[in-house]
């Protein structure tokens, strides 16, 4: 289970990948006097793109990933390998992880106190949703490292035994790369937006690339995960998100 497990939480932490529209490359050219990273603002949204994921076992999966999301609230997602077949879906709120599983059988109904306590994962949706948005981890303070190197902020943070190193543009104050790697030696997370577009206004990933290391019984694993959302779209008014076991 605890496979499937980290595999999920890939997919949960980058679903959302990058979105637009209608591709406009984010090319501002404006350098930031100050330290001031950039959230994502909606209501609602929802979006549809491409996912192939790496698991350690070797095995390739390629398919169409369907997301939703309220901010702040719930996160939504669908994966569909192919034939119109669902694979799984999954749900996160600001209490729980709860995922079902078609193809294995396997469903996952957990609170997040209950994820630390068995996988010593620190999780919250709050930092979900910054990994999703190319956002800084955590909320920036004084016990951070912060400096500026060329046209990047370089930021450091240290949280729940997790440290996170985050390259933050200075263009548009979103995260360009990210590592984070657990100081007690439980597995790493490294990922990569190498294009940004202009999303209604809104600087956003267009592509990324998610590795994430875990220590499990059978030794270290691997998993990595390619992203490519096609389409987004924000609303000021409610969406479904339908789940049941």
């Amino acid at each position: 289970m605890i496979k499937k497990f980290f595999g999920a939480m890939i997919i949960l932490a980058f679903i959302f990948g990058g979105c637009a529209k209608r591709p406009n490359l984010y090319t501002s050219d404006e350098v930031m006097q100050e330290f001031d990273p950039a959230y994502l603002d909606f209501n609602y949204l929802s979006a549809r793109g491409r996912i192939v994921i790496e698991e350690a076992s070797g095995k390739t999966t390629r398919g169409t990933i369907n997301f939703r999301a309220k901010k702040d609230s719930i996160i939504w997602f669908s994966v569909t390998p192919g034939l119109g077949l669902e694979a799984f879906r999954g749900v996160i709120t600001k209490d729980k992880v709860r995922l079902k599983d078609r193809l294995n059988g396997e469903d996952i109904n957990m609170s997040f106190i209950e994820i630390t306590d068995r996988y010593d994962l620190k999780l919250s949706l709050e930092l979900l949703q910054n990994l999703m948005y190319a956002n800084v981890p955590n909320e920036f303070s004084y016990r951070d490292r912060l400096i500026r190197v060329g046209q990047y902020f370089e930021l450091t943070q240290a949280r729940d035994g997790i440290r996170y190193h985050s390259r933050v543009s200075t263009r548009h104050g979103k995260v360009q790369e990210l590592t984070s790697t657990s100081m007690l030696d439980k597995g790493g997370l490294l990922a990569n937006y190498p294009v940004f577009e202009d999303v209604e206004g809104q600087p956003f990933p267009n592509k990324m690339l998610l590795k994430l290391s875990y220590n499990s019984p059978e030794g270290t694993q691997v998993a990595i995960v390619n992203l490519e959302m096609t389409k987004v779209e924000f609303s000021p008014y409610p969406l479904n998100f339908p789940f049941q076991f």
